[in-house]
């Protein structure tokens, strides 16, 4: 009888299982322009981030990014740390209800920064709205 009654949990959990989403916002996509000469010049890039109206965001609203970096204790594999380091920050252009456009503000590229394998904010950094 009680593994009937588990089998029947199972089979409702399964059929009324809700999906779990993450709330973190992040940059989501990136484009960039394709310069066709040869001269050194910054590329303009645009980022996109799942972060808009709904949430408070307007244009000029600036956005701090955060790269999370987790690594394996070599001593004990069970082990990993995770690391949440602050890039740089983001301007808001243009706004949606959900997602919205932003540009780079600066990135932190100082002596006193860690090393990142990308020197540029990439897909998948998170970002949080800067209250400052």
């Amino acid at each position: 009888m009680k593994t009937l009654a588990h089998f029947i949990l199972v089979i409702i959990g399964i059929l009324f299982q809700t999906q779990v989403i993450a709330n973190g916002y992040m940059i989501y996509s990136v484009e960039h322009e394709l310069p066709m000469t040869n001269d050194v010049q910054e590329i303009q890039k645009n980022y996109y981030v799942n972060l808009g109206e709904k949430q408070g965001i307007k244009n000029g609203t600036l956005l701090d990014v955060y790269r999370v970096v987790i690594l394996n204790d070599p001593y004990d594999r069970e082990k990993r740390y995770r690391h949440k380091m602050k890039v740089g920050q983001l301007e808001v252009i243009h706004h949606d209800s959900d997602t919205s456009i932003a540009i780079t503000k600066n990135f932190n590229d100082k002596d006193r920064q860690p090393i990142l394998d990308i020197p540029a904010f990439m897909v998948g950094d998170q970002v949080n709205v800067n209250l400052n």
